[in-house]
């Protein structure tokens, strides 16, 4: 393969990936409920949560080193926005206008959508936004 070449992209999506969590389960309980979806039945050393766009987050146990943080963006309708921001709020969950953590309990207006940042049980940087990045 070279890469001085156009990548032959079309068709490629993405399917599953892996996130380790420290508990699988409350992890993956945590994401499905402040997303509003549901965790599936475990499949091997893995807990799903399906997007429900074909895509689903594979929580996997880490238990003998620490986690490492990533981040995980999720775009949602804009009618289901203000549901995910209060079941941060009703589980006392800050949410950020930023993903650096630096302006708590507020939203951004990115792209002429809304964000919030806010963190998982083992500090994974979460994003929900309502409008996808306006991309060059």
């Amino acid at each position: 393969m070279s890469y001085d070449q156009p990548y032959p992209h079309a068709g490629v999506q993405l399917n599953h990936t892996a996130v380790y969590a420290s508990d699988r389960y409350l992890s993956a309980e945590f994401i499905a409920a402040i997303l509003g979806l549901k965790v599936s039945a475990p499949f091997g050393p893995f807990l799903p949560v399906d997007l429900g766009n074909g895509v689903t987050l594979d929580y996997c146990e880490r238990r003998d080193e620490p986690i490492q943080s990533q981040h995980y963006a999720f775009l949602v309708p804009d009618e289901q926005f203000d549901a995910v921001i209060a079941r941060l709020e009703a589980v006392g969950v800050t949410y950020y206008a930023d993903p650096g953590h630096t302006a708590p309990g507020r939203v951004n207006d990115l792209f002429g959508g809304r964000g919030a940042y806010f963190d998982d049980p083992d500090g994974h940087n979460m994003e929900v936004m309502t409008r996808p990045y306006a991309r060059p």
